[in-house]
């Protein structure tokens, strides 16, 4: 199909349909438009069913779900949510009247024939309650360390770093060079322009003291500069800013004078932008920077485009050898906004330190853990030499759930242990299943976990001893990298914190997604979550979903939503799950001013992104009849029956039970995989190459690709019938061995891959011999030429393209696109195998009128309309090159289903279309 460009004018073009030959056309299969025209029970949206402030009764609960049973929603998801702007009424959460409550609320359920989902805490986030105990918690490792000199002996009291603490070992280790250099030993004369009093607070040591910046200082394009200077020349090699209490970031410059002037060391980031806990449980961990060696007498820090009451607490220049941004390679400090990007936690590599004795020798660690007593005495020998004593051990992040009332609130639970899991089931949940016998909780179907908002935890119970299972080596002797310390060198410390942060996240996966999953099964119950977090999630998207029976997203009626649908679609797609939800029309603010025309258009984008199935947000639980609008926050759009439009909304849920049953059925189409790298954690993925329009995609992780992955005739197939023909895979120096092994097979057997060869492992798993399979295998598969910017190379069966667009690639490979319009339209494909399910919306507030072009062969389409459940057959269509194209008009805002049954084309008779052309 040939369409013109560039014109704003309208332009006569001429489709001639050839007659074709064949059998005459049939509708599709009856079973599929019986569902279409009358859709059954899992196309119902669900909703949030928020409870609010405690305010709740009996008879507003039997009205609520009775509205629900009207309108044709199917499950509502019973949410205590806390909010301070409204005013709290007097059914206490987790009082004996509350659970009463629960318990109406899941038999009236029943008796009108709507499902229940139960958030899994009180709170939308996450796992909490008052019955968690610190050491079930989320937990993290400090330590506190004193330095003695041998030969000596010694016994006395290691402090405790912090409290609540749970010993995990004592090391002791040879202090290496420098390491107790501080700036405050060179007698630093500090000034600042604009001039500030309290300088001499800078470097005081003194984490309680600050110096606050002047109004404006630093703001925009202005400078507020610290200078630092001494009497004589000293080394450094770091800078570590350590922040008061206030939230605040600026751009950083670090300078040093010489004969010519002030010369740039490096420029950088500081970002303390969010103090909150759940985005890390060292709010105040300083930002660090590490160089190469230099020796000089005045420094000078510059301060740009500062946002917030920026106040320092202390700002160390030191000759000791520290690890570059150790506090959030450690997890300590997570990125500080709702989306973080696909390489937010990914660093480049530090320079080699300048003297081997600037690190920590792993070998010569010293592990004294057997010698410390109960009430924290330790009594050792001490060798020759100095000597850094550690006491490690984990303390509660702080974190709790929330927003809950304060009844209700307490310490999140760990989330790499499933027996701390176990207990927090069995505190919250486990009170229905005591209270309620099955025969009465019927309603009762799904737990709810919704977006992760609880931060970071880099420890539990046995987390050393299934560190050394999974990695081969014993982690202990590396924990001084969490002081910023260099242990082994720059390289190898990185590689330790790599191995780390996955373990992290696969643990979190399997233990609380994986151990919440089997438990609601112990039941009779599914955990229903969304796969991703906005503040401090740890793990890795996919794989968290994977653990899940069902996947949600979420699309905000301004903004929010194109990484949080992807992240549930792509997840459900290789994991071979055909229902995946989204939170949908969350709105901020909220103010009675949206309707369900206003929402059609924004629905339609979240069915072409996957989603097949909606949970509207927000449905809020409305105790009393005479008052109204009644019970209101500032978030969701108003799914509730005291809304004027809420009765007259049925047209509309049909529609959405129409798009979500053909939606469900088979499997959806994407041409591309993008991989997403093994590091973690992981909240998004990347497309690079770009993906050319017309296709779709999904983002994939190494699990899937380690696991279930193979070819069969030039495609990449997963069992349950999802594939891809080309994997991308993104622009990264490293990868596993045994994961480059696999893609190496998946070559030789037909696949076709994009990308550039790894050069390293970013693990300390077998290594230096990792990297040096890495090597061979990249050597391999991309041959001698790799080093060329573009190029391409067969292997086996398949072969490995880089430096090139993917339209480039699938024109090497014959495959058009799955879908072509004359004018911009949203479509999605399923596919079952007998029949080719295509979505197509008008994302236009105006009538469009179209030829679109489908990748089908010799299949009769018939066109579906959602709107009505009005089945028809186009008039013309034509079949050529592998593609069936047909006219198409559709209304502002306007959809259709296109379906291609297993049938031959029938005869089409000549026909002609006016196109206007944009």
């Amino acid at each position: 199909m040939n369409t013109t460009s560039n014109c704003r004018l309208l332009a006569t073009i001429t489709l001639l349909f050839f007659v074709l030959t064949g059998t005459a056309p049939i509708f599709a299969e009856e079973k599929l438009i019986d569902g279409f025209r009358n859709p059954p029970a899992a196309s119902k949206p669900w909703c949030y069913w928020y409870w609010i402030s405690d305010n709740i009764s009996k008879e507003g609960i039997t009205r609520d779900l009775e509205a629900m049973a009207r309108i044709g929603i199917g499950e509502a998801f019973i949410g205590n949510i806390f909010q301070e702007a409204v005013p709290a009424g007097d059914v206490k959460v987790l009082s004996n009247r509350w659970w009463e409550m629960v318990e109406h609320a899941i038999r009236e359920a029943d008796r009108v024939g709507v499902n229940i989902g139960m958030f899994n805490c009180p709170g939308w986030s996450q796992s909490g309650g008052p019955w968690i105990k610190p050491e079930d918690a989320m937990r993290y490792l400090a330590s506190s360390e004193v330095k003695v000199r041998g030969p000596s002996h010694f016994s006395q009291m290691l402090p405790v770093p912090q409290s609540p603490f749970q010993d995990v070992a004592v090391l002791a280790y040879p202090a290496p060079k420098d390491d107790g250099d501080s700036l405050i030993r060179h007698a630093p004369k500090v000034t600042c322009v604009p001039a500030v009093d309290n300088v001499a607070s800078l470097v005081d040591e003194k984490p309680e003291t600050a110096m606050a910046f002047p109004a404006g200082a630093g703001g925009g394009e202005s400078r507020f500069t610290i200078d630092i200077q001494t009497e004589k020349p000293f080394t450094v090699r770091h800078l570590s800013l350590t922040p008061f209490i206030s939230p605040w970031a600026a751009q950083c410059e670090l300078l040093v004078s010489t004969s010519k002037g002030f010369k740039a060391i490096r420029s950088f980031r500081f970002d303390r932008s969010n103090m909150k806990k759940h985005v890390g449980p060292m709010p105040r961990g300083p930002v660090t920077i590490s160089f190469p060696a230099i020796s000089a007498k005045h420094f000078r820090l510059v301060f740009t485009k500062v946002v917030g009451a920026a106040a320092l607490a202390e700002i160390e220049l030191s000759g000791a050898s520290r690890l570059e941004s150790y506090v959030e390679k450690q997890l300590g400090k997570m990125h500080p906004t709702p989306t973080p990007q696909w390489d937010t936690y990914l660093w480049p590599a530090q320079q080699k330190a300048d003297s081997p004795l600037l690190a920590v020798a792993p070998g010569k660690s010293i592990n004294l853990t057997k010698f410390l007593k109960a009430d924290g005495t330790l009594t050792w020998d001490v060798p020759p030499g100095d000597w850094i004593v550690q006491r490690i051990g984990m303390t509660t992040t702080g974190t709790r759930n929330a927003p809950a009332a304060p009844e209700g609130e307490g310490l999140e639970v760990d989330k790499m242990n499933r027996a701390a899991t176990k207990r927090h089931f069995d505190a919250f949940l486990g009170e229905i299943l005591r209270r309620m016998p099955a025969s009465e909780r019927r309603a009762l179907k799904h737990v709810v976990a919704d977006s992760y908002e609880m931060g970071s935890q880099n420890w539990t119970d046995g987390f050393a001893e299934k560190f050394r299972t999974r990695y081969g080596y014993d982690p202990i002797p590396w924990l001084p990298v969490l002081t910023g310390r260099i242990v082994g060198n720059a390289n190898e410390s990185d590689r330790f914190l790599w191995d780390l942060r996955r373990l992290v996240a696969d643990r979190i996966a399997t233990d609380y997604v994986g151990g919440l999953r089997d438990l609601c099964h112990t039941h009779g119950l599914r955990l229903w979550l969304e796969n991703y977090g906005h503040w401090g999630f740890p793990a890795e998207f996919l794989q968290y979903g994977g653990q899940s029976d069902f996947i949600g997203g979420e699309f905000w009626t301004h903004g929010l939503g194109e990484t949080e649908c992807r992240a549930a679609t792509s997840a459900a797609n290789i994991y071979g799950k055909s229902f995946v939800s989204a939170e949908a029309f969350t709105a901020s603010p909220s103010h009675f001013n949206t309707t369900p025309a206003d929402l059609k258009g924004l629905g339609d984008w979240c069915f072409s992104q996957g989603i097949n199935h909606f949970v509207l947000h927000v449905f809020i639980h409305q105790p009393w009849e005479d008052r109204k609008p009644g019970v209101n926050t500032w978030f969701g759009t108003e799914f509730n029956h005291h809304n004027t439009w809420f009765e007259e909304s049925k047209a509309w849920i049909e529609y959405i039970r129409r798009c979500s049953f053909l939606l469900q059925q088979g499997t959806r189409v994407a041409d591309v995989a993008y991989f997403i790298g093994e590091d973690a954690p992981k909240m998004a993925g990347v497309r690079d190459p770009a993906l050319p329009p017309g296709r779709d995609y999904d983002y994939i992780n190494a699990e899937v690709i380690l696991k279930s992955l193979s070819v069969k005739s030039g495609r990449l197939v997963l069992p349950h019938g999802t594939n891809y023909r080309v994997l991308v895979l993104p622009k990264m120096e490293t990868m596993r061995p045994e994961l480059l092994k696999k893609i190496s097979e998946l070559i030789e057997a037909g696949a076709t891959v994009v990308g550039h060869p790894p050069k390293r492992s970013p693990s300390m798993e077998n290594y230096p011999k990792c990297d040096e399979i890495v090597q061979q295998l990249a050597l391999h598969i991309w041959g001698e030429d790799s080093k060329q910017p573009s190029g391409e190379r067969r292997l086996g069966k398949g072969r490995i393209i880089w430096g090139k667009k993917l339209d480039a690639v699938f024109a090497e490979l014959d495959l058009r696109p799955d879908f072509e319009s004359s004018v911009p339209l949203r479509y999605t494909h399923r596919s079952t195998g007998k029949q080719e399910i295509y979505f197509v919306a008008n994302s236009q507030k105006k009538e469009v009128t179209t030829v679109v072009t489908f990748r089908v062969n010799g299949r009769s389409p018939q066109l579906l309309w959602p709107d009505t459940g009005a089945v028809e057959r186009p008039a013309v269509y034509d079949q050529k090159n592998g593609t069936i194209s047909l006219p198409i008009t559709l209304g502002p805002h306007g959809s259709v289903f296109v379906i291609f049954e297993d049938e031959p084309c029938g005869p089409r008779v000549i026909g002609k279309l006016i196109v206007p052309c944009f």
